[in-house]
Parts: C-alpha cells; sequence; structure tokens
C-alpha cells in the first residue's frame, strides 16, 4: 500500500516549506516516526517523521524546493517491498504528452524539445508561475513577480530564476524588463554593473528593497545566500512592521529578591525537577499575571475586531545557529512553577535539536525574548504577528540604586515592551509593565 507523505504546515499564517535535507533516499527502509526528511520555515526548522513504516519508494520534491502545504513530498511503500529508486531523468515516453494532473504533469518529461511546450486543447491555460519551463520543470515565482510580468508582457519561461531551486525573484524580472526595454532601444547601460552577482534568494513582495543595488556591492566584498528560514524571518518581520504600530514602553525592575532565591535552591531545584532552575519562568509567571489583569495585552487583531484570549499560551524566542524560533507554552495560566520551568527547558532543548512538532510553534497569544542572556541591556523587539505585545528581557546585572535616601547595590533588569497602538493604548502598557514589576519584586511563590 502506498502512503503520500505530505508537507505539514509548521505554524500559523504558514502555506509552504522549504525541504534543505532528505534522510533517506529511495530504497531505504524506514521504521514509523523515523526522521524521514528536515524543513525550513519562518516558525520552525525541523526534522519530519515518517508517517509509516515500509521502503521510501519515491521522492517528488527535491532539496531546496519550497511547496505549499498538503503538497505530497514522497511516497511510501508501507507493504514493505524493495522498492527500485526511480532514475532521476526517464526517457521520455509517447503516454507522456498524455493530460494529466498539474502536480504529475510538473514531473514529467515533454517530448517536444523546443520551448515552451504545447499545451494540451482540453488544458485550462495556466497562470504564469505554472507554464512549464520546457525541460518538465513548472516555473515558480511570486503572485507579484506573475504581476509585473503580466504589465511588462514578458514571458517567464525565458527569465532565468536566481531564488532557491529556481524561483523566479522580483529582481530577476526587473532585470528582464530592464533587459527589454534595452532592447526595444534603451542604450546599452541598462545594466550598469555587468559584474554585480545576482540575488541569491528570492525575495517576496513583503522585501520590496527600495535602495539601488548599485549602493550594496562596492569595495571588496563576500555574498552569502539567505537560508530559507532566514527567507521567511525576514518576511515575517517586514510584515509585522508594515501591520502593526510598534509602541514602546521601558521599566527596571528590582529582581534581587529572585535572584537570591534562585542562588540558594538551585541545585535542590534541578534535583527535584530534572531541569536546571533559569530566571525565565520567572518571568512567564510575572507576564501571566499581567496578561490576566489586562486582557487586552493577551490579544489579536481581526479586520475591527479584537480577539481576546482567554488561554495564555507564551512565545519563547530560542536563539539557534541558523536562526530564531519561538516555541509556544500552552496553558501557561495552568502550569505551576515546575511544569513552567519543564516546558520551557523541553521546548528550548527540542528546538535546537529540531524535533519540535507543528503544534508547539503555533497559537501564541503573547511573547518574550531575552535578549539579556547575551549580555543585552535591553531590546525594543518587532512584536510576533498575530501577537499584540512582546516582552523584552534586558541582562540582570548590579547597580547602584537609592532606596530610602541610600545608595545600595541591587540586581536590576531592564523590561521593554512591544505593542501594538491599534489595541494598546500607552496606559495600558504601562499599568501591564508595572504590575509584572510589582510581581517580580514582591515574589511569593513556592518554587520548590
Amino acid at each position: 500500500m502506498a502512503v503520500d507523505v505530505i508537507m505539514p504546515q509548521m505554524g500559523e499564517s504558514i502555506f509552504e516549506g522549504t525541504i534543505t535535507k532528505w534522510l533517506k533516499k529511495p530504497g531505504d527502509k524506514i521504521e514509523r516516526d523515523e526522521p524521514l526528511f528536515e524543513i525550513s520555515t519562518d516558525k520552525v526548522d525541523a526534522e519530519i517523521p515518517a508517517p509509516a513504516a515500509g521502503v521510501l519508494k519515491e521522492i517528488k520534491v527535491s532539496e531546496g524546493q519550497t511547496v505549499p502545504i498538503q503538497t505530497v513530498v514522497a511516497v511510501i511503500d508501507a507493504a514493505g517491498a524493495v522498492a527500485v529508486p526511480a532514475p532521476p531523468a526517464p526517457p521520455a515516453r509517447p503516454e507522456a504528452a498524455k493530460p494529466a494532473p498539474a502536480q504529475a504533469k510538473a514531473e514529467a518529461p515533454k517530448p517536444a524539445a523546443a520551448p515552451p511546450p504545447p499545451k494540451a486543447a482540453s488544458e485550462p491555460a495556466p497562470a504564469p508561475s505554472q507554464r512549464s519551463a520546457g525541460n518538465g520543470d513548472k516555473i515558480r515565482s511570486s503572485p507579484l513577480v506573475r504581476r509585473i510580468a503580466r504589465e511588462n508582457q514578458v514571458d517567464l519561461a525565458q527569465v532565468p530564476g536566481t531564488g532557491a531551486g529556481g524561483r523566479i525573484s522580483k529582481r530577476d524580472i526587473l532585470a528582464a524588463v530592464e533587459g527589454s526595454a534595452a532592447s526595444a532601444g534603451t542604450p546599452a547601460a541598462a545594466s550598469p554593473r555587468p559584474a554585480m552577482p545576482p540575488p541569491s534568494a528570492p525575495l517576496s513582495g513583503a522585501l520590496e528593497a527600495g535602495v539601488p543595488r548599485e549602493r550594496m556591492y562596492f569595495g571588496h566584498y563576500e555574498v552569502q545566500p539567505m537560508s530559507a528560514m532566514r527567507q521567511k524571518i525576514a518576511e515575517h518581520m517586514v510584515m509585522s512592521k508594515r501591520t502593526s504600530p510598534h509602541v514602546y514602553s521601558i521599566e527596571e525592575a528590582d529582581v534581587s529578591g529572585i535572584a537570591a532565591l534562585r542562588a540558594k535552591t538551585k541545585d535542590k531545584f534541578e534535583k527535584d525537577s530534572g531541569v536546571k532552575l533559569t530566571f525565565m519562568p520567572f518571568f512567564i509567571r510575572a507576564a501571566v499575571e499581567a496578561l490576566r489583569a489586562f486582557p487586552t495585552v493577551n490579544a489579536s487583531v481581526d479586520g475591527t475586531n479584537i480577539i481576546l484570549h482567554k488561554e495564555c499560551n507564551i512565545g519563547i524566542a530560542v536563539a539557534l545557529d541558523w536562526g530564531l524560533i519561538v516555541p509556544v507554552v500552552k496553558n501557561a495560566e495552568e502550569k505551576n512553577f515546575f511544569g513552567l520551568a519543564r516546558a520551557v527547558t523541553d521546548l528550548a532543548e527540542r528546538a535546537r535539536s529540531k524535533k519540535l512538532k507543528p503544534e508547539e510553534v503555533m497559537e501564541s497569544t503573547f511573547s518574550i525574548t531575552n535578549p539579556g542572556v547575551f549580555g543585552g541591556l535591553m531590546g525594543l523587539p518587532v512584536i510576533n504577528q498575530p501577537n499584540v505585545a512582546i516582552l523584552g528581557l534586558g541582562t540582570i546585572e548590579k547597580r547602584p540604586v537609592v532606596i530610602d535616601d541610600a545608595i545600595a547595590i541591587r540586581s536590576m533588569v531592564y523590561l521593554t515592551l512591544s505593542y501594538d497602538h491599534r489595541v494598546v493604548d500607552g496606559a495600558i502598557a504601562h499599568q501591564f509593565m508595572g504590575h509584572v514589576k510589582h510581581t517580580l519584586e514582591n515574589w511569593t511563590e513556592n518554587i520548590l
């Protein structure tokens, strides 16, 4: 029995994923839930397990390709029969010219050598991004690229794609438009710097650059392509800044009591719970208490509707060697201190080992990021959509402060809140931060 392996949805508002590595090859035996391939999105860089045991019969999507969710990327022979790997480029057969579904047609070789190949009369005219390039592959491009091509009457089949998997980027199509203008009578200076390298990764409409390329390439330089994850992060951050009018509030909290409590109990805590005692569970608890007092901060925006979430699902930004990911502590308001500490440690460890499940990076209602762990005094983070606020934690360090007209040395931390002014006003933001500060400075919860 053949079992389809599909591209999973790895987060909210994510509709495609990039296969970065196949861990098996056709003909390999695999067990159910054994890692099969790695994917990358702005939400998660993860290993995807096999949905069934058997033999990997066919790989339909190669490394580096980006495909929509629910796309069949491979086929497993669940019966366990030895499968012979399909050759990468089978010879053309007469039946290859028959009409076929769009996905199968993209992989079928074309008998005609002259581009573009003729379409079957019974098939509707495909969109520019779906026309064959003449070698059996579909032309991959974004809606923005297709619109520019239509407006300038440029045949995408003749445009070389420099993005991952041959994807045509905005820069590719603009270069083609300039080339068309030059051939129509514009002087040959349409390409001001022939030696300038082509863009190394696809850019979506969310990343329209306003800086001319010639102002970026000068002197001695090295070009490094963005990873698929970095591209998605860039798109998500630009989208967030365009969506939410960001406003920032800054507070300073005295966490001397928490620092002393942690120093006193960290060994016993680790022995009893099996996890190290970090400062993060303290901040999560303080944030949850403030979110319950000011539910407007625990919200999302849908047009003119404000969605007030009843659960406190806290996204925790985790820095990786290859990017950033935000796993979510679900229902944080229902967990005790032990539960918060375990959840944070577990999610962070599995994020770094690419073991997160898709649902573990979804449905956050509020986020926390901790630049302080790298020594940052404070940060003004970008809101993690569709949240309306994110809390930034600075480094905890001892500073002289005035207490009752006397100078004392205390463990202090700067807290920053980036919030969406469409929903959260300054008064609410500062009251929220005051509540977080009060909880941290007057800690009463038993952590053992």
